[in-house]
This record gives C-alpha cells, structure tokens and sequence, in this order.
C-alpha cells in the first residue's frame, strides 16, 4: 500500500482530495473573506436608541468612570488582531503586506471556525520595529491578544519579544510556536507508537529560523536531550552570533560538526524546516524505524512516499498525506484558553500544556499514520484551550520565590 493510499478517514473524501482549480479558489477568495456580524439585534428604532445614540453614551459614560469595564461591554476583550508585515508569507516569502492579506484573513477565519473567536487582520506597510511596536501600543485599546504572522526572521524575535514587554496582553508568532506545539504532539505520539521516551531520541532540526529555533528550544524544555541544529551553513555553533549563538549554546551536546550528512548520522528523528531538499538516500543513514518530519509547504523537503522507504514514521504539512503537522492545532485553542484565564503573556508552561492536550486527544487512536489528531477533530480545540488556561491560572496562583 503506497503512502497517498493511507490518507486518513477525514480527508478520504471526493471533494477533500480533488485537485484545486484556480476558479474554485479566486472565487472563494472574492470580496474577502470576512465580514463582521452583529450580537444585538438592530430592528426598530428602539433597537437603534439602544446600540447606538442615545444608550449608547451610558455605556461609554461607564467605560470612561472604570476602563476595565471596556471587557464586558465591548468586543476588545476577545478579539485577535492577527498582524503582518509580509515578509516570510508561506513558502512564497517577501510579498508584501497587501499580498499577505489573504492569508491573514484566513487565520482570522480560523479563529473563529475553531475556537469562537473574533479577529481582525492588519497588515503593516513598514517592517520597522519600531514602528510596528509603536503601532499596535497605540491600537492596544481595540484588541484582547496580538497573533504575529509571517515575520520574517531576525526580526521577528526581536519584534515578540518588544510586543510582550510593552503590551499587557497574550502576544504570540505562530510561526515559530504553533509549530513548535504541533511538532511536540506530533513526537510525543511518533514516541509513543514507538515505545520510546522522549528523552532518549536524537533530534536534527534543519532550519535556524523562526520555526527552526522555537522547536528546538519546545523540544529542550520537554526533555529531548540531543538536539542539533543546522542551517545553510551546517551546524549551528555560537560563532554565528544573535539568537543561533544563543541556540547553540543549549544545543549540540556531541558537539557535531559538518553539514546534514554529518548531522543526521544515526540520528531517530529528522525535522525539516528550511525547505532545502535532502536526498531520501540520506535518510538511510538514520537510526532503525527513524521518524522524519518534512515540514516545509507546500514542497517538503524529502516527498513523504521517498521518506517512507527509509523510516517508520512520516509526516508533512500537507493535507493530502497522513500525519499532517498543521499549526491549526494549536493557536485556536491557545489563544481562547488564554483569553479565558485572563493572562497577560502565552508562557512556556502553557506551550507544553497545549502540545500535551493535542497528544492526549490522539492517544486513543494512534497509529504509525496517526499520530496527532486531524485538523478538523471537533476535540482538539477545547481540549488545547482548557489546558492552556488550566496552565495560566495555576502559574497565576503560584507564589513567586
């Protein structure tokens, strides 16, 4: 049975696996896809005194006496704004912000087909921190949580990290760490299936990018020992200054060097996050029933069919082969859980809790061609959100030492 045989039960479908058409695609895409909706209803002119003038000013009169108040009484508390700049769009790169909005419009989507939540995209015509920092302090008002998209790296490090320090809400890149959730639930369950802890594997990651790096360190706070890091250059070493050296810093403990043929020499598990194509021969280099994680879209780095005849498990980020790595998984459900709890920051703590609630609701069903949940399991984003809030309340309710 070839791998394209052995798409899962969700995706077995006609319509789910019949190719894309360019019409069927600029149609659904025409006109946008958003709109806003109301929660209150707008009939008579009674409705209108209540929603806007005159009732309306009693509400802004009690928001103006206690700000907090904004919470109940407006949308700001629960909206996301999901914020580009356009310069690592999918696999297509620096597009610009106004080719970037489609996308951003279909994560806006996403949150609220998968966790009920309102967003609203915003697309920025400046890729200077500064100014995007000064930007969304000055919008702070009108959202609950900041979701960064497609920002490419380094600054998307530095923009995270200015966005949590001056913003007293959830900031979150999901492109570094809805992916690195993902591929933590993705090897918690190849592990399993395996019969294997996670802190005997040894782990390559290729690409010391944004995703590259969040999933190393997810990986290292898991308990995954061995972990190597590659970019086009070869292993990573602290040499390479900025956010590598620190990376290699924690990384490496053989103390590898060379390039992939070198790297992933015996290793159990490949992850690939650069797009740089690997030769499926290489594979066979690796430890017995090795995992491969070709992640790069919408061309992995190894085809999944090529990859199969070298390991024991594979997945991509593809929809149309098993064991999709879909950051889908993730940010719904983290970004409602933390909203539920109130938190001012998405931690560490709640990572791991969200990639452990996707593993847990794989669990019952595992197999070598099902190790994370898919993308439309009614389960996952209820489960990631009460475990993400669960994390930030009890982090809340720790004493500091």
């Amino acid at each position: 049975m070839s791998l394209t045989d052995r798409i899962r039960p969700e995706s077995d479908t006609d319509r789910d696996t019949a190719p894309l058409h360019a019409d069927e695609v600029f149609g659904a895409h025409e006109g946008g896809k958003l709109g806003t909706g109301l929660t209150a209803p707008l009939a008579d002119a009674r409705d209108l005194a209540i929603a806007y003038t005159p009732g309306v000013a009693d509400v802004s009169r009690a928001i103006a006496a206690d700000p907090a108040l904004a919470a109940r009484y407006t949308w700001s508390h629960r909206l996301v704004a999901v914020v580009s700049d356009g310069t690592a769009v999918l696999g297509l790169g620096d597009i610009g912000p106004r080719a970037a909005l489609p996308v951003m419009e279909g994560k806006s989507a996403l949150f609220k087909s998968f966790a009920g939540l309102d967003s609203i995209p915003l697309v920025l015509d400046t890729t200077d921190v500064d100014e995007i920092v000064e930007t969304l302090v000055r919008l702070r008002p009108t959202f609950g949580a900041v979701n960064l998209e497609d920002v490419a790296a380094p600054r998307c490090f530095e923009l995270e990290r200015r966005l949590i320090d001056e913003l007293d809400c959830p900031v979150m890149h999901d492109d570094q760490h809805g992916t690195a959730i993902v591929l933590l639930a993705a090897l918690r369950g190849a592990a399993a299936v395996q019969g294997r802890p996670l802190s005997g594997l040894r782990v390559v990651v290729s690409g010391a990018g944004a995703s590259g790096v969040a999933c190393s360190r997810i990986l290292l706070s898991a308990g995954v020992s061995d972990v190597v890091v590659l970019d086009s250059r070869g292993v990573i070493s602290e040499a390479r200054g900025g956010e590598k050296a620190a990376l290699a810093a924690e990384t490496n403990p053989r103390g590898v060097t060379g390039g992939l043929p070198e790297a992933i020499d015996g290793a159990d598990v490949f992850v690939g996050l650069s797009g740089a194509r690997v030769e499926p021969s290489l594979l066979s280099t690796m430890a017995p029933d090795s995992v491969v994680f070709a992640l790069s879209n919408p061309d992995p780095e190894v085809h999944p069919e090529d990859a199969a005849r070298y390991a024991g498990i594979v997945a991509t980020g593809r929809s149309d082969f098993p064991n999709q790595i879909n950051n889908v998984l993730a940010f719904p459900g983290v970004f409602r859980g933390a909203l539920d709890a109130g938190a001012r920051r998405i931690t560490e703590r709640m990572k791991l809790a969200a990639a452990d609630a996707i593993a847990r609701v794989a669990a019952d069903d595992l197999s070598a061609d099902r190790i994370v949940p898919g993308p439309f399991d009614p389960r996952v984003a209820p489960a990631v959100a009460a475990a993400v809030a669960d994390a930030a309340r009890g982090e809340r309710d720790t004493p500091s030492i």
